[in-house]
């Protein structure tokens, strides 16, 4: 089941999401894509995309996979996260893809993977995400 990703990126509203500038560009149930444009409020003092950005963004995409896969009335939180990093981010727009790896009635398990625009794997994250009943 197609979702108009606009409907996810509006669901970001108010949230940090938002002010990282996160916008859904592909939704389903099987796969989250989303982009993030470079700017220097996001990185470290070196320049580069900062570690948080890239965990927050990947925690973000995983979630909101998460929700288009919940049964009605329930929600989610990310219970655990883990990330490896493999290049340094440094300009244009990074893209994360969400797919899962796990999806059962009490927990969904996520891999995102973000790159930048050449394709160069910047992240990898695997999360944990409760289903709230």
């Amino acid at each position: 089941m197609n979702v108009d990703p606009a409907v996810v990126s509006e669901r970001f509203r108010g949230t940090l999401a938002e002010l990282l500038g996160i916008r859904c560009v592909e939704a389903s149930q099987d796969r989250l894509v989303a982009e993030l444009a470079f700017r220097d409020a996001l990185t470290t003092v070196g320049g580069s995309l900062h570690g948080g950005t890239l965990m927050a963004f990947a925690d973000t995409v995983g979630a909101a996979a998460t929700m288009l896969n919940l049964p009605p009335g329930a929600s989610t939180t990310t219970i655990e996260s883990k990330t490896n990093f493999f290049a340094a981010g440094r300009s244009g727009t990074v893209r994360a893809e969400a797919t899962p790896l796990h999806r059962g009635k009490r927990t969904m398990v996520w891999q995102t993977r973000v790159t930048d625009e050449a394709g160069r794997l910047l992240s990898l994250t695997i999360q944990t995400q409760m289903v709230l009943t």
